[in-house]
């Protein structure tokens, strides 16, 4: 018998099948993922008919590297264990960094507070009451020595959380590393650096489109030539996750913003196998276990294919798509916050299923207040948990061939495609953000999402259903507010002591550049060398700049 043969007597054995079960009694609830795409009843060979292994799933460490990016995955070594984190002052900061090292924590991820994200110091009125409440305040390089004491920056690598002002916070780190004798080529980490998504979702913004893919690719041209171990751009996903998308969106919309940077650095005059390599991606980890593990598939063959057939890239690094994940803070509930615990393992899981390179996993506190140490330490047990006992490392992508994974993997492609073409016909990713469409997208997303919980139709355990009256009784980490006091006197102090003269000349300079081609990271690292502070580098920038606003949305 041929396989038409064989595929002709499947389909009919399998509407018998489907005859004699049409007749019982099902669940009444909407088999569809949280993203609303249809769920069968039963996949088969029939649903991947066309595949085909070596074009879809290849090997591991192999075009189209469906299957990870790297030859042994984690039978060589497991995923960073990058725990996002970062409150009140330097000093305290650091000390939380301490101890997750000294836990097994492997890699640092700095969260900044609002006032260092939107470009502002923290003397500044716009800053008030909100200093170290969410994050670090960082104002100074002497702020950045502070908080990296102790931690050797040749072996940890460090991620930043920054987008706006991340070339000001990314010279900061550099300055700190060379003033404790290590060279910038052993500097490795990751600056997120993704100012499309700030656009689109997050709207932590600060200058205008165009000038800040110039100091993208900036970073992109001085990164490569100086410090080759750093990922430039953390491409992300998760804050787009985060407002409300659906999980097609969050994965087109990424990919769409990674290709505009990619198109950026070209029209800068880089060749794309200079700098491709060292863009990386962030996605968030939902709760819908296998949507979550076809999307980093999904994501991982379109950007292999893209970077190939689309821009020429050449080299294999170019293709490979490496990306962090978190788990996602907007499933976390604050009603009986101890769920939460179980909903991170389940959605880490899905994470180093799907390949991740690092994982951050929330903590059961975090929809309620920044972690505590026991918080932080259970979700940091909870990737150790997966890494070393359940047994999920031992083989690499041990979900490949499922006939429902490797359909839900080519319809979440296909789906990306369309969305492409849409953002094409726009006229691209920065006239789209112009017109509102991703914002539109999102925000249709969100409220699906949302009257779907409000009808009981997708359930939330503790929220809408299984609920009780009990307030939580956990322990919640508290800021106090002398961290502000302390922080903005500190800065009084360092704007008395630094040669005020070198300061002034600095900004100078770094204006006079702005308003030319020339790359400005030697004028930004000049700048925060003389202990600039972000906040005066960030308001010259502003004269030549200009400021953003967002065109309203109704």
């Amino acid at each position: 018998m041929d396989n038409s043969q064989k595929m002709s007597t499947l389909k009919k054995r399998l509407e018998e099948w489907q005859d004699q079960v049409s007749t019982m009694a099902e669940r009444p609830v909407s088999f569809n993922t949280i993203s609303g795409v249809p769920v069968k009843q039963l996949y088969s060979p029939l649903d991947v008919d066309k595949f085909d292994y070596e074009k879809d799933l290849g090997l591991p460490g192999s075009y189209p590297y469906t299957r990870g990016v790297q030859d042994n995955m984690y039978r060589g070594r497991y995923w960073t264990m990058r725990q996002f984190s970062g409150f009140g002052d330097a000093f305290d900061s650091n000390r939380r960094y301490r101890y997750l090292l000294e836990q097994g924590q492997t890699g640092l991820s700095v969260a900044f507070d609002l006032p260092t994200i939107m470009g502002y110091d923290s003397d500044h009125e716009r800053s008030l009451g909100e200093v170290g409440r969410c994050g670090v305040a960082i104002d100074s390089l002497e702020d950045m020595e502070t908080l990296f004491d102790q931690i050797p920056l040749d072996r940890v690598t460090t991620s930043m959380t920054i987008n706006g002002p991340a070339a000001i916070l990314w010279c900061m780190y550099l300055a700190n590393a060379e003033n404790h004798g290590v060279s910038l080529r052993q500097v490795g980490g990751t600056i997120q650096n993704d100012i499309l998504k700030e656009y689109i979702a997050q709207k932590s913004w600060i200058f205008p489109p165009v000038p800040s893919m110039r100091l993208i690719t900036d970073i992109f041209s001085f990164a490569t030539d100086h410090v080759p171990k750093w990922n430039t751009i953390s491409i992300s996903g998760y804050h787009i996750r985060e407002a409300g998308s659906t999980a097609v969106q969050e994965l087109a919309f990424t990919l769409a913003d990674g290709f505009a940077y990619i198109e950026a650095g070209i029209a800068a005059g880089l060749n794309v196998d200079t700098f491709a390599p060292r863009l990386s991606f962030f996605f968030n980890a939902h709760l819908d276990f296998f949507e979550e593990i076809c999307k980093y598939r999904a994501a991982r063959r379109i950007w292999s294919r893209h970077l190939k057939e689309r821009y020429g890239a050449k080299d294999p690094r170019s293709l490979k798509l490496r990306f962090h994940t978190q788990t996602a803070g907007c499933s976390l509930t604050a009603q009986e916050p101890e769920n939460n615990i179980v909903r991170t393992a389940l959605e880490a899981l899905s994470a180093v299923l799907g390949g991740t390179q690092s994982l951050h996993t929330n903590s059961m506190d975090e929809v309620l207040a920044l972690p505590t140490e026991k918080a932080v330490t259970i979700a940091l047990r909870t990737q150790q948990i997966i890494a070393h006992e359940s047994g999920v490392a031992n083989t690499i992508d041990p979900l490949a061939g499922s006939y429902y994974v490797e359909a839900l993997t080519t319809q979440m492609e296909a789906e990306a495609e369309v969305y492409f073409d849409r953002i094409e016909q726009l006229g691209g990713v920065l006239k789209a953000i112009d017109c509102g469409f991703f914002q539109q997208e999102i925000a249709d997303a969100a409220y699906l999402y949302q009257l779907a919980v409000e009808r009981q139709e997708r359930i939330i355990v503790g929220v809408n259903r299984f609920n009780s009256d009990e307030k939580p009784q956990i322990e919640l980490l508290k800021i106090d507010p002398d961290v502000e006091f302390k922080q903005v006197e500190k800065l009084s102090k360092l704007r008395k002591k630094r040669d005020n003269n070198a300061v002034s000349s600095a900004l100078s300079e770094l204006k006079v550049t702005a308003a030319t081609n020339e790359n400005l990271i030697p004028k930004i690292l000049a700048a925060v060398k003389c202990y600039t502070t972000e906040g005066e580098i960030v308001a010259a920038l502003k004269e030549v700049f200009g400021v953003y606003k967002e065109k309203p949305l109704f």
